[in-house]
């Protein structure tokens, strides 16, 4: 992977990656797994702190 990406590029990789995270975790809510919505709601948090930092305090 020696592909030189631009900010741009990158920060529209994280939204769609944030946006898959969302999506996973609400397929997994509506099938009754726990783990794996936890799971997916860990790495939103992870990407939200990512491109806003700070904003999202801890609850």
């Amino acid at each position: 992977m020696t592909d030189v990406v631009d900010s741009g590029e990158l920060l529209r990789r994280i939204q769609r990656a944030r946006a898959f995270a969302a999506q996973e975790a609400h397929s997994w809510s509506e099938q009754g797994d726990p783990v794996r919505e936890v799971a997916y709601e860990a790495v939103l948090r992870v990407l939200d702190e990512i491109v806003a930092p700070g904003r999202h305090a801890e609850k």
